[in-house]
């Protein structure tokens, strides 16, 4: 008796190496970030202005947005090509050792970007529409 065994959609396969592309980006876009990181903390530390200090948080929160979509398509891509349109499949995929560790780490990510939009981006007192 054969059984019927679906084929994954293109659609699912054009994602899945688009996702695979956008992982390889990971390593360099974390560097960007912790770069970034470190320019925010060394004009904190020099005690720069809010203007300075808004600029730095703002770089290193669209760094930690890049590292986050980079590590999120790794993510899908450990999962493999049948996650994408397979609900268990991606159950089945966080499971794995591999899905887990990136799981962790998206997860590490997004807590990391909320702390830092939060706390981290110096809010600029708004100026007066109504003159004085």
């Amino acid at each position: 008796m054969a059984f019927f065994r679906p084929r994954v959609s293109r659609e699912a396969e054009v994602r899945y190496h688009a996702d695979q592309e956008a992982a390889k980006t990971y390593p360099a876009l974390l560097e960007t970030a912790r770069e970034a990181e470190r320019a925010l903390r060394a004009k904190q530390a020099a005690h720069a202005s809010g203007v300075e200090l808004r600029e730095a948080g703002v770089a290193l929160d669209k760094a930690i947005s890049a590292v986050l979509r980079a590590a999120e398509s790794a993510q899908r891509a450990t999962f493999g090509v049948k996650a994408y349109d397979d609900r268990i499949r991606r159950r089945k995929g966080r499971a794995t050792p591999e899905g887990a560790r990136w799981t962790d780490e998206v997860n590490r990510l997004r807590t990391l970007r909320e702390e830092h939009r939060l706390t981290g981006v110096v809010r600029l007192p708004r100026q007066s529409a109504i003159p004085g």
